[in-house]
């Protein structure tokens, strides 16, 4: 099931505290980017974070995106504050 607009901009508000947020529409699904780095997506209306080695411990979900892709970590937070430090942490460990 493809991600709905709704969904979207249900996102991009628990993201409102991060800074720079964009996102590109790909194949009926929207990728996420922080200051041009991917940190994750929203694939079949969830929200999903790259797997980075600072979100190990935390307790979150995996997930797989789609059929033959890498797991990921769901989003079951509907706080900004706590989501604005997860995004931090993953971009952080990207740039790395």
């Amino acid at each position: 099931m493809p991600t709905n607009k709704d969904y979207l901009m249900y996102v991009l508000d628990l993201l409102r505290k991060c800074s720079n947020i964009t996102y590109k529409y790909m194949m009926s699904e929207y990728i996420l980017y922080k200051d041009q780095t991917i940190f994750g997506g929203i694939y079949d209306n969830r929200f999903l974070l790259k797997k980075t080695k600072s979100l190990e411990n935390m307790g979150l979900i995996e997930q797989i995106p789609y059929p033959g892709g890498n797991k990921m970590y769901l989003v079951d937070s509907e706080n900004p504050e706590e989501i604005k430090e997860l995004v931090t942490l993953v971009v952080k460990d990207l740039k790395r």
